[in-house]
């Protein structure tokens, strides 16, 4: 998996999560998109460091997801969420 699709796999993770969230406005969307992708990216970038799986290998694909879901339940924890409706 190359670098565009793990792009894109957080920004779908992220997009989900939001879906799936209530009255949430665009800056949250725009918010939750990015961490997805960080998420993704990061998860990525130490994985292949570490030697846990090769760019074009399943285990890199579920990382990948595990990574970006993991970022964005640590920022719904830590965000209450009248502090992320604040920025409308």
């Amino acid at each position: 998996m190359n670098l565009i699709a793990a792009i894109l796999l957080g920004l779908t993770v992220g997009a989900l999560v939001e879906l799936t969230l209530p009255g949430h406005t665009l800056s949250e969307a725009v918010v939750t998109a990015l961490l997805g992708i960080a998420g993704s990216l990061v998860t990525r970038f130490i994985g292949q460091r570490i030697g846990w799986f090769g760019t074009d290998e399943p285990q890199c694909f579920l990382a990948e997801i595990a990574g970006a879901v993991v970022v964005l339940i640590l920022y719904l924890i830590s965000v209450p969420s009248h502090r992320r409706r604040r920025f409308r």
